[in-house]
This record gives C-alpha cells, structure tokens and sequence, in this order.
C-alpha cells in the first residue's frame, strides 16, 4: 500500500511542475507524472519507484519552472523521500549534473547506453515514462497529422528513431508486458506514418 510518503511526493511534483505544461499544449504537466506513476503502479512498482515516477523530471525540468536549483531539488528528494528515490530519478534524467542539454542526438544515444547498464528499478520508471509519452505522441498524431513533428526536436525522424531504440531496449533487458506495450505504440505510430 502507499502511505503518506506517495501522498507527500504528490503535492511536492505539483509544486515543482505546478508552472508547466505538457509540449505543445495547455495540458498541465502534473498529469504526465500521475500517469507515469500510475503506469508503474500497475505494472509492479512499489512505493520508491512510484515515487520516482513522480518526481522523474524534477532534475531536468523543474529548476526552470520552479525557482529551485537541480542542487536543492536533489538535496530535497534525499532528505524526503530517501536516497533511493533519489537514485532512480537521477538515472531517469538525461540532463548533465549542473542540468545543461547537450545536442539532442549525442544526449539521447548517452542515455539508451546509459540504460544498458540500470537495474530493474530504473528501467520500470524509464519504460512507464517513454510508453505515456508515446501514447500522446500517438494520440497527438491522430489529431494533428504531420504538423505534430514541429514540436519536437529531432523532429519526426529523430523522435521515431529514439522511441525504437528504446522499445527495443526495454524488450531486450526487462521483458514485460509494459515493454510489448510501447513497442505495439510505436508500431501502431510508425505504420500510420505517410509512407
């Protein structure tokens, strides 16, 4: 069961994301980080991992929106939630430790080959973050058709090659049902692309 530690990280990511919204919409970001948690709920997490779920991009985002510092949000996480947390949410970010974005392409082949070498706990966290993502990127692309690309960085071409690398990853090192899952998203997404 989750006790008051689940309900405290709740009102401390709203806190931290309370300013920001999902890319490209008016969708309050808090939403995406229920789902995550949620997803990994459901698919086996317990009480730190759904806590990470919560709290997987204080590190990266939350400094821009909440006037805190990646340092006193670690600092934060540590002292409330245990260092456990702390360590599934630091391994879910793909920021450098003072929180610079590298090119988008260099970052993003750094952290699938930084995922080769995490444990079950980050990888659960990791795949539950990618699959809701990619449920809305599908979503999205329902709605919006080819426009949808210009939010992103990479474009479509990049976005797709990365959502492949990583169903791919989680399918080889922790086989799941969440992982068959975003791979049938991602499928679903490549197919219906313009060919």
């Amino acid at each position: 069961m989750l006790g008051s530690r689940f309900s405290q990280a709740l009102v401390y990511a709203h806190e931290l994301h309370q300013n920001q919204v999902r890319k490209g919409t008016s969708i309050p970001y808090i939403s995406h980080l229920m789902a995550v948690s949620a997803i990994a709920l459901e698919h086996g997490a317990n009480e730190d991992q759904a806590i990470a779920a919560l709290l997987h991009d204080s590190l990266e985002d939350a400094p821009q929106y909440s006037g805190r510092s990646r340092r006193m949000i670690e600092q934060e996480i540590a002292t409330q939630f245990g260092t456990q947390v702390l360590k599934i949410v630091l391994s879910c970010t793909d920021t450098n430790s003072e929180g610079h974005k590298e090119d988008w392409w260099e970052r993003k082949k750094a952290y699938l080959q930084h995922l080769e070498a995490m444990d079950d706990a980050v990888l659960l966290v990791s795949n539950a973050d990618k699959f809701h993502n990619a449920q809305c990127i599908w979503r999205d692309y329902q709605n919006l058709g080819e426009t949808l690309w210009s939010r992103f960085t990479a474009g479509k071409t990049g976005t797709l090659w990365y959502y492949q690398n990583l169903a791919e990853l989680f399918n080889r090192r922790r086989p799941s049902q969440l992982a068959n899952d975003l791979q049938k998203v991602v499928n679903e997404l490549t197919d219906a692309l313009p060919k």
